[in-house]
């Protein structure tokens, strides 16, 4: 299709009348809005709940466990009696 025919197409979709629209349309639309956004907000505060909650167990693990500490080494038995 050419420029030409394309600008024609677009000139007779123009010319029609636009189709009806249900009068309550807008307000379904701002309905269903808020509660996309209600419950996008829910999810990101359980999501942050979860990252603190999982921040804070680390934290007690970590200070529990030592995890940066190095294990005593197991090969050489301790000498004693000497």
């Amino acid at each position: 299709m050419n420029r030409p025919q394309r600008e024609a197409a677009v000139r007779r979709i123009l010319e029609h009348t636009p189709a009806p629209v249900p009068p309550d349309l807008h307000g379904d639309a701002v309905r269903r809005g808020e509660r996309l956004l209600r419950r996008r907000r829910i999810v990101h505060r359980v999501l942050w709940l979860l990252l603190c909650t999982a921040a804070v167990a680390f934290c007690v693990w970590a200070a529990g466990a030592h995890p940066w500490v190095e294990p005593p080494s197991q090969t050489t038995p301790p000498v004693t009696g000497w």
